[in-house]
């Protein structure tokens, strides 16, 4: 699954302002973390969402005087709940449980001066999918402008479970209360993967060249803003983010472009490895990688991950 910048449509001004959003909706407890400002229905299946991202945030930091990458998907993971619950009445509770994620964007368009930065997604709804009258499956594209100027496209594809379900599918690890997460190992140095605070990092030595063991720390207040029973997708996109920096030697270079697919749930209890390699270039010099994740014997997700080594800089 590719994804490639376009133009963004017009969108008719005329159309009712977006309501607020609540941190509830994009399944957050922390206010503050919540990028979304806002969504409005243009069509069948088809929304306009818009986006604040801060000055700088926290953890996905700005350096070199550009944005993190990983902060556009933790922007378009928010919509999942978003549009799932507001516009297609999914029933709070449900699980929605991710399965493919591709995106691609133009790095000069992450360029930061301090101030906030605001962004409209042009959703579409390519496949919905319902069962006994919920929605059960959504597949949805975007392009994403910051400014009217195109920053991003991307295309992901999720399952939603009622909560039933989803503990018959998950036994013993639906329950979180139950789950003893496996010790946090030291992390490699923060400066080979582009990290300025070891608590940010979430890859371990493993005593094997390109191979790493996934760092998963549940006090982390960013990747783990609320309890869950199983290692959260944006943590896992981090862990591709700073494995690709690390095979490179190029610990200030940009993410351009990923697609990840989700084969099963990475637990909290049990170690995981992650695994990178390079497999070639784009078609503008940029180094591509594969990067697997993989626990008790079996793939967890794999990545093809793009990787300008040059970056805008250091800093």
């Amino acid at each position: 699954m590719g994804v490639t910048l376009s133009k963004p449509p017009t969108i008719d001004p005329a159309v009712q302002a977006p309501p607020r959003v609540a941190k509830q909706s994009v399944h957050k407890r922390n206010a503050d973390e919540v990028l979304l400002t806002g969504w409005r229905r243009t069509g069948d299946d088809r929304f306009v969402v818009t986006a604040r991202w801060p000055g700088d945030h926290a953890f996905y930091a700005v350096r070199a005087l550009r944005h993190d990458p990983l902060l556009l998907s933790e922007t378009v993971r928010q919509t999942f709940p978003l549009l799932a619950h507001e516009a297609y009445e999914v029933p709070f509770g449900h699980h929605l449980v991710w399965d493919t994620y591709a995106w691609c964007l133009e790095p000069a368009v992450l360029r930061a001066d301090g101030s906030e930065a605001g962004l409209e997604l042009r959703v579409r709804a390519r496949e919905v999918v319902r069962r006994r009258g919920v929605v059960a499956l959504l597949s949805l594209t975007y392009e994403v402008a910051r400014d009217g100027i195109p920053l991003a496209a991307a295309s992901s594809r999720f399952t939603i479970q009622a909560p039933a379900v989803y503990r018959r599918l998950r036994g013993d690890h639906a329950d979180q209360a139950a789950i003893r997460p496996a010790p946090v190992p030291q992390p490699v140095s923060a400066a080979e993967v582009g990290r300025a605070d070891p608590h940010d990092v979430v890859l371990a030595p493993a005593g094997t060249p390109h191979r790493w063991r996934l760092r998963v720390d549940t006090r982390h207040s960013v990747l783990f803003d609320h309890p869950v029973d199983h290692v959260p997708g944006m943590l896992l996109l981090e862990a591709a983010q700073q494995a690709a920096r690390a095979v490179c030697g190029r610990p200030a270079g940009r993410v351009t472009a990923m697609d990840t697919r989700f084969h099963r749930y990475t637990e909290l209890d049990a170690p995981a490895w992650i695994e990178a390699r390079r497999t070639g270039a784009d078609t503008v010099g940029r180094a591509r990688l594969s990067v697997t994740g993989t626990q008790n014997g079996h793939e967890v997700f794999s990545c093809s991950v793009t990787l300008d080594e040059t970056g805008p800089g250091h800093r």
